[in-house]
Order: structure tokens, then C-alpha cells, then sequence
């Protein structure tokens, strides 16, 4: 079975987990409404999948709560008392046997220790969650099988809530007036069961319960952003098809169009500074990260070849600490996808301007020979971009499975205007001094002082 792997640097430079408080693609589609949910949504963006017929399955989960539009049919708030009251394994907490007075007798009431209170709370949760749960499976938008083909896509994932519904053991419980207080006795007796007997059947449910809140969470914002469903085929297709695909965190971002192929699987990227390399090789890595974990992505529409892994080479920081320099950390990362590539693999490799860290003479060399052994490897896709445009002419000569690509820059005068839309070939755009010259630099360094 194939498994997908990715690393640290590779999360980082997608942005995937983030920092703290800043833009991640996690928190772009995290609106789930409980602390479960948002504990399996993160699990997701940990292991995305390798398995085309399994990232299928999901994303049409997904699509079917898209076109519903349902909301969440549970009240969160019930999550964490529920989660709280199961948490408490200890044996000797269960409540003792008593006496009841005339009172309580007369008012079924619970004595309101904070123990006594807290046990009660868990109880009357899971009551009301039974209660929403039966609800849940009236409703023929979730828990009846309404395909068009006799069979909900969901219906699988709802046996866990089904058997806790269909649990004979549990029908005096759910037949308890959801109106009616329980008296002490009745709170001690339902403790037992659903705290220690029935508690490995609860959690599954829990869990079932929030995997529904990931799949509304995720459906939400498809619906909101206007996102595609892509559709995985298997591996050895080795081909992906984006068409219309674009960084969701870019305001008014221009969208572009890439196959990758066995006869062009390596994608060979030029432009001039500012021209939108690094972001258009962003979305190409973001839209293949979600797509393999069966979610939907910013494009308008995309196929892909499953792949085993995806490592990328953008954001490559300095190690200062430990006597690094940029062009060292360049080899020691191209060493590890190298490394990757070694094990025989069908993977996603996108690197940013290969060697930019050393001399003009190096880089040509090195791009030219680290390009030609990754185009000897069909098996895999690669992005590569670069400044470097003479090793192009070289590679067109060596590699007959090099697709060139560019983003184009037009002059408007003397001021640069990019379009960020790909077009075929190499381009030989340099416009770093033009942009110095507009900005000034020169002439405020060699401005003579007034006396």
C-alpha cells in the first residue's frame, strides 16, 4: 500500500500549519464547531493520503454536503461536558447508593455537590445528545440512504451513531423524559452504564459525530470560495491537469492552466524578478497537497495522478546557528529530495530557483546537471524555476520531457507590468536595475550633501 510523505520544510513553505495567528491553509477551512472536530481536521492536514480510490471516497463526501448545505445538527456545547464526564475512568467515582429523603422523593432532584453536579451534567448531555442523534437519523439529508444510485456516500460513516441508537441496553435511557429532572438513584444507575459499560460505544460516536463537523467545516468553505473536487487516478497515469488554479490567500489572483505529463514532467519555469514564480509554485503545490487529501482546491478544475510524497524548495532559511550557508542549506536540501527520489517513489518536487546562493557560473552548471538527472526520473513530476535562463538552451538539447514555461513581464515605459499568466518557452526578462533606476536608489547615494 502506498503511504504519503512530506517534511517540515515542505509544510512550512505551503504554509500549511502556519504560525500562530497568521494565514494557514488549516485555519482557512477550519469553521468546525467543536474541539473534536478540529482535533480530526488537523490529523487530516497531517496525513494526506496516497490512495486514489480513498481520496476519491472522501471528496465526494464532501461534495454531497456541499450541494445539501446543511448546518451542524448537534449542539457543541454538549461536546466538552460529554468529553469531560467521559474522561473520569476512575472506578471510585461512581456515586453511592442512598437513601433518598421525602424531597428528593417529592421533587426528584439531584443533591448539587460539585461531584454529584458534574456526573449529572455528563448525563443529561448524553441524553440530549441521544435526542439530537435520533433526530439526526429523521432527517433523509444525513442518515437515510438518498443517493441517486440507492446508497448515501456518507452512510458508511454513520454505523458507529447507529449502533449507539440501536443499542438495547440503552433504550430505558432514551425513553427518560427529556423534561423530567432524574432523581439521584437514576443518575447513579445511568452512570454505570454510559460512563464505564457503554463508553468505548459512546466515543466511537463521538469521533463519527466530529468527522461530520470536519466534512460541513470543509463543504462550507468550498461552497463559499467557489473550490473544485478533483479526481484521483492512480499513480502510474503519472499525470496532473490544473486548469484555472490559483493561491487562495492572494487577493484577485490571476489563475493559470499546467499539465504535466510522462512526455513533459518536468516543468521548467522562467521570469523576471516580481513576476509571480514563487506564488504560482505555491499554488501548484497547495492544490496537490489538498487534492491528496481528498478536499476541494482553488481551481476550477483538476485531475491528478496520485503521488507518494510532495517536497518542495521555496522558502529555504539560512542556519546561521549552526555556520550555514544559503547555498549549503540549498545542497543539503536538494541531497534530501534526492535522497527521497532514490527510493523509487512518484513523487511532487517543486524548487525555487535552484542555487540561487552561489555564483552565476556554479548555478548554470549545477541546474543544468541536477535538472538533467531529475527529468531521467519519469516516475515523478517536478517544478523547477529559475534566473538561469541560458541552461535552458542547454537542457532543450539534452532533455527531450522539459516543458518550458514563463511568466511574462510587458513595459509600460520605463515602468514593468506583469500579467502573471504562463506562456510557453524561456524568457530572457531581467528587469532588477529598471527597478532600482525607478525607485532611486543611485541617485539618492550619490546626492551631495547641502552645507
Amino acid at each position: 500500500m502506498m503511504h504519503f510523505s512530506t517534511d517540515q520544510q515542505t509544510l512550512n513553505d505551503l504554509m500549511v500549519f502556519g504560525k500562530p495567528g497568521a494565514n494557514s491553509i488549516l485555519s482557512l477551512f477550519n469553521k468546525t464547531l467543536t474541539s473534536g472536530g478540529a482535533e480530526k481536521l488537523a490529523d487530516m492536514f497531517r496525513y494526506p493520503m496516497a490512495d486514489f480510490e480513498g481520496i476519491n471516497t472522501r471528496s465526494k463526501i464532501i461534495q454531497y454536503f456541499a450541494v445539501k448545505k446543511l448546518a451542524f445538527p448537534f449542539q457543541p456545547a454538549l461536546f466538552d461536558v460529554i468529553e469531560q464526564y467521559l474522561s473520569n475512568t476512575d472506578e471510585r467515582s461512581k456515586l453511592q447508593p442512598r437513601e433518598s429523603s421525602v424531597s428528593e422523593k417529592l421533587k426528584g432532584l439531584v443533591v448539587a455537590d460539585p461531584h454529584t453536579k458534574s456526573i449529572n451534567d455528563g448525563v443529561t448531555a448524553l441524553r440530549q445528545l441521544l435526542a439530537d442523534l435520533q433526530r439526526f437519523f429523521a432527517d433523509p439529508d444525513f442518515g437515510q440512504n438518498t443517493g441517486t444510485d440507492g446508497q448515501h456516500p456518507y452512510s458508511a460513516e454513520v454505523q458507529p451513531m447507529q449502533a449507539l441508537l440501536q443499542d438495547a441496553d440503552l433504550n430505558g435511557f432514551m425513553e427518560e423524559n427529556a423534561g423530567k429532572t432524574l432523581s439521584y438513584t437514576a443518575v447513579a444507575g445511568y452512570d454505570v452504564l454510559l460512563r464505564f459499560k457503554k463508553r468505548d460505544k459512546i466515543r466511537s460516536c463521538l469521533q463519527a459525530i466530529y468527522q461530520l463537523d470536519v466534512y460541513l467545516s470543509v463543504a462550507g468553505i468550498a461552497v463559499q470560495r467557489g473550490f473544485c473536487y478533483p479526481d484521483a487516478m492512480p499513480a502510474e497515469r503519472g499525470e496532473v491537469v490544473f486548469e484555472g488554479v490559483y493561491h487562495p490567500f492572494v487577493k484577485g489572483a490571476v489563475a493559470n492552466s499546467l499539465r504535466i505529463d510522462p512526455q513533459g514532467n518536468v516543468i521548467f519555469l522562467t521570469g523576471a524578478n516580481m513576476a509571480g514564480k514563487s506564488t504560482l509554485m505555491k499554488s501548484l503545490g497547495t492544490a496537490m497537497y489538498l487534492a491528496h487529501m481528498g478536499f476541494p482546491v482553488p481551481a476550477k478544475a483538476m485531475s491528478f495522478s496520485v503521488r507518494e510524497g510532495i517536497y518542495t524548495s521555496i522558502n529555504l532559511p539560512d542556519n546561521l546557528g549552526r555556520g550555514m550557508s544559503h547555498f549549503y542549506a540549498e545542497v543539503l536540501r536538494i541531497k534530501k529530495v534526492s535522497q527521497e527520489l532514490g527510493q523509487n517513489k512518484h513523487l511532487f518536487i517543486i524548487i525555487d530557483e535552484l542555487f540561487r546562493g552561489t555564483n552565476v557560473k556554479d548555478a548554470y552548471e549545477a541546474t543544468v546537471a541536477i535538472t538533467s538527472a531529475f527529468a531521467a526520473k519519469r516516475n515523478c513530476m517536478f517544478v523547477m524555476s529559475t534566473h538561469i535562463m541560458e541552461a535552458g538552451d542547454t537542457l532543450k538539447q539534452r532533455c527531450n520531457n522539459i516543458n518550458f514555461v514563463y511568466l511574462p513581464t510587458k513595459m509600460d515605459g520605463k515602468l514593468p507590468v506583469y500579467t502573471y499568466r504562463l506562456e510557453k518557452g524561456i524568457t530572457a526578462d531581467r528587469h532588477g536595475m529598471i527597478i532600482i533606476n525607478n525607485e532611486g536608489i543611485l541617485d539618492i547615494l550619490n546626492k551631495k550633501l547641502s552645507i
